[in-house]
């Protein structure tokens, strides 16, 4: 089975994260778990690796580079997130749910993920893992979360 980066991130966030976001501290037991569950050891290896860089690049201050009023797509980005994706990273900043930093930092773990493109649902889940490991975003993530899972969408305030 080929499996990707995004499935096993997916696998540990349904299985593991979601839950308790302090079972990635220890990662000896999630590793097994995740060889059990029929993962390889080097995709799960990039997907710590994903998980390691998404937590080095949590915001600090506002960074003057990401608080344009248009984000311009360009050569692989365009590749790899088509004009669904590019549309609805627009959908969620312009309706607050995604600051321009969190955005940037979507699309920085969607153009790390070993696939040469994402549908709107890849994406989603990439928003929903960034969202989640964001300080002060509980309630875009749970916004998100309910457009998600939820039976009726929520309207954005």
């Amino acid at each position: 089975m080929k499996e990707s980066i995004l499935d096993v991130l997916l696998y540990l966030f349904e299985h593991y994260i979601a839950e308790d976001a302090d079972t990635l501290h220890d990662r000896d037991p999630l590793q097994q778990g995740l060889i059990e569950a029929g993962f390889t050891p080097s995709e799960i290896a990039k997907a710590f690796d994903w998980l390691d860089a998404l937590a080095q690049q949590r915001p600090t201050a506002a960074d003057p580079r990401v608080d344009g009023p248009v984000r311009v797509f360009h050569g692989p980005e365009l590749d790899k997130l088509d004009l669904e994706c590019r549309g609805f990273l627009l959908f969620l900043e312009r309706h607050g749910v995604l600051d321009a930093q969190q955005r940037e930092l979507v699309i920085d773990r969607a153009m790390a993920l070993d696939q040469d493109t994402l549908d709107l649902d890849d994406l989603k889940w990439v928003v929903l893992m960034v969202l989640f490991n964001q300080p002060g975003a509980e309630a875009a993530y749970a916004w998100m979360e309910t457009q998600m899972f939820g039976e009726e969408p929520e309207p954005v305030h």
